[in-house]
């Protein structure tokens, strides 16, 4: 199990590494540096100004070597200034002997996450405030999803055919077809507007920020729930639809076992098997799938800022959430294989 887990967290820094340098390369494209330029300085320059101001910042620079000084394995670049010295490891224009007692090295691996350009503010503490508000937003959502689903999904598998199974898969199979924008814009419309009348919820998602209370918290939890709820009730019902017809479930049975000792202590792991897989799966899904929620219900969370990284251009803070987003994928894909192998054991680690 050692020697798995060593070759996978391998092969792991080895994706990411991959990942992040594409990401890396698609967001320093010229076009999107001299937008960046346009935007820092003004719409109305030059060509010739565009390139001083993208030079004096070190964006000309080759992109592997640019790379290299954003993970922070390579020195920093230094510019001379009018007034001074610019460089990546230090803010501002410094004189020659503030630069000598700056770091020479200020990636990712040494902390530095760099500068937003739109909030201006550390793109580091950006993106542990708003992980941090959808964190809380995953962790109500899958208090909620997971037993659900993994409920439906073993009633409407216990018996195929039935009435219970016929139901119980027609609400699995409607809240998956139900996008978010559609079930949260009904949910609003139903339940925290006043022109229908029904003021249940009564609170905001963005006063849930700072205090989350079931009426301000409780409908964007649910209207994510209910999406991702049908995917894995689908999928254990289909596990225990076939678990119930293997020969061991048949045997047991026989020996008059009771239905529902069959169920609990003979089947039900056996069909947890792959919706485990199913609900780790998940997180990243949770992690990036929530911009639409958190837009509609107009939570700041990570979703949030991922569109607003996007749209204005700011292209450290785009780099720093994708990089969040690369490792929470690898890191539950991770989890999900070394849980599958405790799961079944028959699966053969080599």
């Amino acid at each position: 199990m050692g020697l798995f887990i060593l070759r996978r967290t391998g092969v792991m820094i080895l994706t990411a590494l991959c990942l992040t340098f594409v990401v890396f390369f698609m967001t320093n494209l010229y076009p999107n540096l001299e937008k960046l330029a346009k935007t820092q300085g003004n719409f109305r320059m030059s060509d010739e100004a565009v390139a001083s101001f993208l030079e004096s910042n070190g964006y000309l620079q080759p992109v592997a070597i640019k790379y290299a000084q954003w993970l922070g394995v390579a020195p920093g670049w230094v510019r001379e200034a009018d007034d001074g010295l610019r460089g990546r490891c230090v803010r501002g224009t410094v004189s020659a002997e503030e630069m000598a007692d700056a770091p020479r090295f200020c990636g990712i691996l040494q902390g530095n996450w760099g500068y937003s350009t739109v909030f201006k503010d550390d793109v580091g503490s950006l993106v542990s405030l708003r992980l941090g508000l959808t964190g809380k937003l995953m962790f109500f959502v899958l208090i909620l999803m997971v037993p659900m689903a993994l409920i439906v999904g073993v009633l409407a598998g216990m018996r195929e055919g039935s009435v219970t199974d016929r139901s119980l898969s027609t609400f699995s199979i409607a809240t998956t077809a139900t996008p978010e924008y559609v079930s949260g814009v009904i949910f609003i419309a139903v339940f925290a507007s006043s022109a229908v009348g029904l003021r249940w919820f009564k609170g905001t998602a963005t006063a849930a920020m700072e205090n989350a209370t079931f009426e301000n918290f409780f409908l964007p939890v649910l209207t994510i729930s209910l999406y991702g709820m049908g995917y894995i009730a689908r999928m254990t019902r289909a596990s225990m639809t076939e678990v119930m017809t293997a020969q061991y479930i048949r045997t047991a049975r026989l020996k008059g076992v009771s239905f529902p000792n069959i169920v609990m202590k003979h089947a039900l792991r056996n069909a947890l098997i792959a919706p485990f897989t199913v609900i780790m799966l998940q997180f990243p899904w949770l992690l990036n799938g929530v911009v639409i929620v958190e837009t509609l219900f107009n939570y700041k969370g990570f979703g949030w800022l991922l569109v607003q990284a996007a749209g204005n251009n700011d292209i450290e803070l785009l780099l720093a959430v994708s990089v969040v987003s690369v490792i929470v994928v690898l890191v539950t894909q991770l989890i999900s294989d070394i849980g599958y192998v405790f799961l079944n054991p028959r699966i053969r680690i080599s």
